[in-house]
């Protein structure tokens, strides 16, 4: 396929998924319940974390845990005590589990207690002359596991320094970041360009990528992310990312491979 070809088709079927009737149906859909920043963030944060597996099942695992926090993630963040921390331990979701999600709560209240938003969390590790968001995702990763922690809690929040995809990583900054009015993506980070954003790659993706011959091969690494990205800048150098619907709706709602 010719590049104006796969451009004119995967802007298409961009265009098709990026739209609020996607959302229903897709973890988005946790953060979509709230309306202030912090809100948003935190929720966003969890439903991206948890973003493995069947979606239905992912969207019922975090209405559960947005019920153990009273549907007021950011309050109950900020103002909980510790011995109210002991009910979270009845949560599980695949591998994640009680304990996981205590630390997770115990790093978001000390977070919030200092800075305003998750944002800088990420974007005080990047320039606007980097590339893309490796050093956020690497420095993210650092602050997160800043205190005290389970040495499983680890396997929770991936990095590109061990060559992970980081997959959900980057679909949250995708949220957070991307504004382009249709209603799905949020825009409400603004120190993080779209253009550094990198591709959410997992397996249906980076099969999808492999036979449209954006990648040499369906590998689901850092590597090959950061190697599609460049391909789809190729297509729209301010805004790849928007490619994730194409590519994700292609591999999962179409079986394309």
């Amino acid at each position: 396929m010719k590049i104006q070809q796969l451009k004119d088709f995967l802007d298409a079927k961009a265009a098709y998924y990026n739209h609020p009737d996607f959302i229903a149906n897709d973890p988005i859909c946790i953060p979509h319940r709230f309306s202030g920043l912090q809100d948003i963030e935190i929720a966003g944060f969890f439903a991206a974390v948890l973003a493995w597996g069947n979606r239905t099942s992912i969207i019922k695992k975090c209405t559960e845990l947005l019920q153990l926090m009273d549907n007021a993630p950011y309050d109950y963040i900020c103002h909980h005590q510790p011995r109210e921390r002991m009910k979270l331990m009845k949560f599980c979701h695949r591998t994640f589990n009680g304990l996981d999600l205590l630390y997770f709560v115990e790093f978001l209240q000390h977070y919030y207690s200092n800075v305003t938003s998750l944002e800088f969390a990420f974007s005080g590790h990047i320039t606007a002359k980097d590339d893309n968001v490796e050093k956020a995702l690497i420095g993210f990763h650092k602050v997160f596991f800043g205190l005290e922690h389970p040495e499983r809690t680890r396997k929770h929040i991936s990095t590109p320094a061990k060559n992970s995809a980081c997959k959900r990583l980057n679909m949250y900054l995708r949220w957070m970041v991307r504004n382009d009015k249709n209603g799905v993506d949020f825009g409400l980070w603004q120190h993080i360009s779209p253009s550094q954003l990198v591709c959410p790659m997992d397996v249906h993706v980076s099969r999808v990528a492999a036979r449209l011959g954006l990648i040499p091969e369906a590998k689901a690494n850092w590597k090959t992310a950061v190697a599609l990205t460049h391909e789809l800048k190729k297509l729209d150098p301010e805004d790849p990312a928007k490619y994730d619907f194409a590519l994700f709706g292609l591999g999962v709602i179409e079986k394309y491979v």
